[in-house]
């Protein structure tokens, strides 16, 4: 699946028609999907989010920017946030099976239309830009839609596309390829917009202009303005207020979550607030965030209160939204504000969404799938899961001190195996389905058999890798559960014991499904290599269930 995001960002945020004519633009485009649109009156702009594969990102993005040319007239328009045209900034980010320069030659591509068809003067900016000063957005901003019209005299800022003529309706527009980016606002119990800002100056990775005790403006000997840095990489930041909250905000941008994440920049927000006499009272995301980004909010917090990060991500997620306040403006629904759940096929992992008696019913009937390779998966999800349960018990228990530090990360690895495993269920029966539609090829003429053969012999070795990675992951499992077994909870012995249990039952049924698909290869060097692994798997995975099982029984019998 190839697919990419694009966040443009129009300067209307009060007319809703506006808003829905642009939007209808996107979607009339066959392969783009809408998934956020966020409209903020105060600010009079609406960030949309929508994703596209490559073949379609350009076309949606172009009739929104059209649109948005037709209905948006610049010279009526005010709002808080800075901007300079209708469409104010239209980024391209990959989000998978792209790359960094593909976007880039579709950010031309589309950057070429504006300017030929709408007459819009395009600048571009961050990966996309051609020259280093025109990476950062808000440098290409400065002046404003106000001061745009003296800017495009000037010869260093000539446009990337199009004429040097300013379009007084529509202004002019940025594009561009970036990371991801997370907008993000704090919210402040003040309506002080300069103590907002302040605070915004403190963070921002840019920081303020560093000044003297008269308040003047420092520089050094080539006249150039000293500043003195922010406290945060990759964030920039402002300070407003917003009406409708009744509340000022900081406002930022992070453009590099894995340096300065939500819960970062919430903190660092949260001890200049207190500073200042100010109290953090909540905050918001405009737009969408990754799953990664919101999980490790969660373990942040969770971390902090001395327990272990490793629960299930819907725990993440709870602790992440409580802790940030992200629900105190408007509810938090991570099924919209979250880009791996809004982007995933609706039909995406039926048998895990299943309850465990739909399951159990589905098992039962005369289908061959879901049979005894999902079964395996499940087993071995049950046993990181219980390897977990007895960790957390025994995390903060007297007489355990000393396994404090590996109770803490063991749930960790294990909430990674049980995913893994859960995920599994539904690949093994994904494999078998592929199995079965290679072997309804037709066969009759020559050509017909090859391309058959080879489709079976595809299909074939990966329904045994499915079950061979259920075995490993399910020896990883065990392995877990022989630590809580040792060093755990010994009131929760029996749980450690039935988890080892659980997961040689997985190992030893996942290797028998790779025993019965492994006659229809023909590959000669993987059913080699397979067996021998099989054999090992089994042969290690026996001997550490009975060393657990004899420890358990021995314990349980005094």
């Amino acid at each position: 699946m190839k697919l990419i995001e694009c966040v443009p960002n129009f300067s209307e945020g009060r007319d809703l028609q506006k808003i829905k004519a642009i939007t209808d633009a996107i979607e009339s485009v066959k392969g783009a999907r809408l998934l956020d649109v966020d409209p903020g009156a105060d600010t009079n702009r609406t960030v949309v989010t929508f994703v596209a594969d490559p073949e379609s990102v350009v076309d949606a993005a172009f009739l929104a920017i059209q649109k948005a040319s037709e209905l948006i007239d610049m010279r009526q328009h005010s709002g808080a946030h800075a901007r300079m045209g209708a469409t104010d900034v239209c980024p391209f980010i990959p989000v998978a099976g792209v790359t960094v320069e593909e976007c880039i030659a579709l950010a031309e591509k589309l950057a070429e239309r504006v300017a030929d068809e709408l007459s819009i003067p395009v600048y571009l900016y961050e990966n996309a830009a051609r020259e280093e000063k025109r990476r950062n957005l808000a440098t290409i901003r400065q002046g404003e839609y106000e001061g745009l019209a003296d800017k495009l005299k000037d010869p260093a800022w000539q446009p990337d596309f199009g004429e040097a003529i300013f379009n007084a309706k529509s202004g002019a527009t940025v594009i561009g390829v970036r990371e991801f980016l997370i907008a993000y606002n704090v919210n402040l119990n003040t309506r002080d917009r300069k103590l907002a800002h302040d605070i915004a100056l403190t963070i921002r990775e840019q920081g303020r202009l560093k000044r003297d005790s008269t308040g003047a403006v420092m520089s050094d000997e080539a006249g150039n303005k000293l500043r003195e840095p922010g406290l945060l990489k990759n964030c920039k930041a402002v300070g407003w207020y917003i009406d409708s909250y009744q509340c000022a905000q900081v406002s930022i941008n992070l453009t590099d979550y894995n340096v300065t994440n939500v819960h970062h920049a919430f903190e660092a927000v949260a001890a200049e607030a207190h500073k200042r006499g100010l109290r953090v009272t909540g905050s918001e995301l405009v737009g969408l965030i990754p799953l990664k980004a919101i999980k490790e909010a969660g373990a942040f917090y969770l971390e902090r209160q001395g327990k272990s990060a490793g629960v299930p991500d819907e725990e993440l997620l709870r602790i992440a939204v409580q802790s940030l306040g992200l629900a105190e403006l408007t509810p938090f629904k991570p099924e919209e504000k979250i880009i791996d759940y809004m982007v995933a096929p609706e039909d995406a992992a039926p048998l895990v969404k299943m309850t465990l008696r739909e399951f159990a019913n589905e098992l039962s009937v005369d289908s061959p799938a879901p049979g005894g390779g999902s079964v395996s998966a499940v087993s071995g999800a049950l046993a990181a899961g219980l390897a977990s349960m007895v960790a957390h018990l025994t995390i903060g228990k007297k007489g355990y001190e000393a396994q404090q530090g590996t109770m803490l990360k063991l749930p960790v690895k294990a909430q990674a195996l049980k995913d893994a495993l859960l995920k599994l269920i539904d690949d093994d029966t994904t494999a078998f389905n592929q199995v079965m539609a290679a072997m309804k090829l037709p066969k009759k003429s020559d050509e017909q058999k090859a391309a058959r053969a080879e489709a079976m012999e595809i299909a074939t070795q990966q329904a045994i890798r499915v079950p061979l990675t259920v075995a490993e992951l399910s020896l990883e499992a065990m392995e877990l559960c022989e630590i809580v077994a040792r060093d755990g909870n010994t009131n929760s012995l029996s749980d450690a014991g039935v988890g080892a249990l659980q997961a040689l039952a997985a190992l030893e049924g996942a290797i028998m499904n790779v025993m019965i698909n492994l006659p229809g290869v023909t590959d000669e060097i993987f059913k080699t290599e397979t067996k021998n692994k099989a054999d090992k798997l089994l042969s290690k995975g026996r001997a550490l269930k009975e060393k657990i099982t004899a420890g358990v029984w021995k314990t349980l019998n005094q």
